[in-house]
């Protein structure tokens, strides 16, 4: 059974890191504000330049911020869990965790809450600059944002985790992966454009992806087409066996880290 005590003292651990570090709280709004702001207004440049008379690429532009906004939700969440860990590694502070009597369970309940802390202030500031600068009501989604950001967090945590199982592996080389591996999926998750574009080979892996469900229903959405519930569905029983799978993962690269060594070799160097 988890201990919330535990849990909230690693949320806390976390929070202070970045309310006493004001360039870590900077990081936090900086990027998402300035991937909003530049593809939104390069998206409204070409609007003009276009003349601005088709419907459907005026319609365009709020696929463009819709996507921006949902994808940051994937990527905080997945950056919530590996950057938690790194944290740890980084400050030597890996072994402190594991010789305490945290579970693992626990420790990774914490990273989910603390993925999920830095989705909401994100989303919240980029909802309100999305607003202000072109007019895109994140609450357009009514009652599927619920859904729609949900699935997309346990997706991030599922790659958060797989990120963290191999950093466990192979140390501090793979330390980039923390980073790298949301950006490996994107072509995959069609976060800007329709599956259909994609060739066929890579239209099969997007349907394994649960992000891609959730994009397409975003955008049937915004076309005032609604979105059934086939795309919501889907995405969901994804995310149980990716995360299913993610856990199975990560128990096995701890078993290897600590019949290896591993962990005092990232938490010394």
């Amino acid at each position: 059974m988890l201990r919330p005590a535990i849990i909230l003292a690693l949320v806390r651990r976390q929070i202070l890191l970045f309310t006493r570090n004001p360039v870590r709280a900077l990081e936090l709004f900086f990027w998402p504000i300035v991937q909003l702001l530049v593809w939104g207004f390069v998206t409204v440049f070409l609007q003009q330049n276009a003349g601005g008379a088709d419907a459907g690429f005026a319609r365009f532009i709020t696929f463009l911020i819709g996507a921006i906004i949902l994808w940051d939700a994937l990527f905080r969440s997945q950056q919530g869990v590996a950057i938690s860990f790194l944290e740890d590694v980084w400050t030597r502070n890996l072994l402190n965790i594991f010789a305490a009597p945290i579970r693992m369970t626990e420790y990774l309940a914490a990273s989910f809450t603390v993925g999920l802390l830095r989705v909401l202030v994100t989303a919240v500031v980029m909802a309100v600059i999305a607003f202000v600068s072109y007019r895109f009501n994140l609450l357009a989604f009514e009652w599927l944002l619920i859904p729609f950001y949900a699935n997309l967090l346990v997706f991030g945590w599922s790659i958060g985790i797989i990120s963290t199982s191999l950093i466990l592996r192979f140390g501090h080389a793979a330390e980039s992966l923390a980073w790298a591996v949301p950006f490996m999926i994107q072509p995959f998750a069609c976060v800007f454009y329709d599956i259909s574009v994609l060739p066929p080979w890579m239209q099969t892996i997007s349907y394994a992806m649960p992000p891609a469900h959730i994009f397409e229903g975003m955008r049937d959405v915004l076309k005032a087409e609604g979105s059934g519930p086939g795309h919501l569905i889907i995405a969901s029983g994804l995310n149980l066996l990716y995360l299913t799978a993610a856990g199975a993962l990560f128990s096995r690269m701890l078993s290897i880290a600590r019949e290896r060594g591993l962990l005092v070799k990232a938490a010394s160097s």
